[in-house]
């Protein structure tokens, strides 16, 4: 979101962001950037209000999930405001991964979310993915028209030779390292797996290495895990992830499920650190490049493989270069942002068009909106009763 309001914050555009979640000690500076800040509440007339008086050409919805809540108001307030859903990840795939690692069955995407999701895609004029393999999921899967999806990855400033010779050598790190949202499902079920299976085999083939655990939200269900016996020390939110993960040698994510891309690996990749992953945490990562590290699915290969990594410098070097030109290669935002900007350029001139190409898209506004507009609108009243 952050490399969004930068590139139209670049392109001259006034930036307004706004949100009813609270404020806390740990947001992002965006006034900082230039950008307006406001409050709103949920299921409120207010939001209606607002948005007829700044009459924003571009609508930007953080995930579906804010598009089923305030899609309609700003349908009925902007009805010519090109809008655009940012998924960062496509919830309905990271769902139906997760159900089929605790089941043992299959992985079933047509899933109650992905309705949600996939008719949140077709009510707006552009989706945005982070992901290819995504891309091709709701192409070949679902029929998605490709005019309503766009691959944007993220936006990455390129690896310069100044940046790279300010990393940490081989010899000056220390550790593996794993970070995470631990709100976040996948991040939560991978630090549980390093807890119990990967890090015990892993510290009897490295007797004086150490696991070093950071990432937000931690609670007390993952402070407790912390065990200087073991090696393996929680250390709760870090101050700046990359430069965290930069003092560590390996970054250790043996990931089960999950969907998108994974921030902590571009991370990783910015500050020279190989990482060790699974096929689903280096998924549409890599392109046809060579990772940047390490990909094992099998268990006892991970342990094995994540072991010779951490010993071999020349494998970790030339794992760091894998690194380097992943980024570079896949990346580098400048050769995403001006044919970003032309898209939405013709969309905003060829609006009308787009729109009765997506016909049941309309059909979806129509009916699907109505519903969510009169339930928003039942939940204000009895607010406005309780008042």
């Amino acid at each position: 979101m952050i490399q969004l309001i930068s590139l139209f914050l670049a392109e001259a555009c006034e930036v307004l962001f706004v949100s009813a979640a609270s404020k806390s000690d740990f947001s992002f500076e965006l006034e900082a950037m230039g950008v307006k800040e406001y409050e709103i509440k949920l299921n409120d007339n207010s939001f209606n209000l607002f948005l007829s008086e700044v009459n924003p050409g571009i609508v930007l919805f953080d995930r579906f999930m804010m598009e089923e809540q305030y899609g309609w108001r700003v349908q009925q307030e902007c009805p010519d405001a090109l809008k655009i859903i940012d998924t960062v990840d496509l919830h309905f795939l990271r769902y139906a991964r997760q159900q089929a690692t605790k089941t043992g069955k299959p992985v079933e995407l047509f899933n109650d979310i992905a309705k949600r999701e996939i008719a949140a895609i077709l009510r707006c004029d552009l989706s945005l993915l982070i992901s290819e393999a995504e891309m091709n999921i709701l192409q070949e899967q679902f029929r998605i028209d490709p005019s309503l999806i766009y691959y944007l990855p993220f936006l990455e400033e390129e690896l310069t030779t100044a940046a790279i010779q300010n990393w940490k050598t081989y010899e000056e790190r220390e550790g593996f390292v794993f970070i995470g949202n631990y709100l976040h499902e996948p991040n939560w079920h991978t630090l549980q797996l390093l807890k119990t299976k990967v890090w015990p085999a892993l510290r009897k083939k490295l007797p004086e290495a150490k696991l070093h655990i950071y990432g937000a939200y931690p609670g007390q269900k993952v402070m407790q895990l912390h065990n200087e016996k073991e090696r393996f020390y929680v250390h709760g939110r870090a101050h700046d992830a990359r430069e965290v993960v930069g003092s560590h040698k390996i970054l250790l994510a043996p990931i089960q499920f999950g969907a998108g891309m994974k921030g902590k690996f571009i991370d990783a990749m910015q500050v020279g650190t190989p990482s060790v992953t699974t096929a689903v945490g280096a998924e549409a990562m890599k392109g046809n490049l060579d990772w940047s590290g390490v990909i094992e699915d099998d268990p006892e290969l991970f342990t094995d493989r994540a072991a010779d990594l951490y010993q071999d410098k020349e494998k970790w070097l030339q794992a760091q270069q894998n690194g380097i030109r992943i980024i570079n290669v896949l990346y580098g935002k400048l050769q995403f942002t001006a044919p970003f900007m032309e898209t939405l350029s013709t969309l905003a001139q060829n609006l009308a068009a787009h729109r009765q190409h997506n016909f049941i898209g309309q059909i979806l506004q129509h009916h699907t909106l109505n519903s969510t507009k009169y339930m928003s609108l039942w939940i204000e009243q009895k607010n406005a009763n309780k008042g």
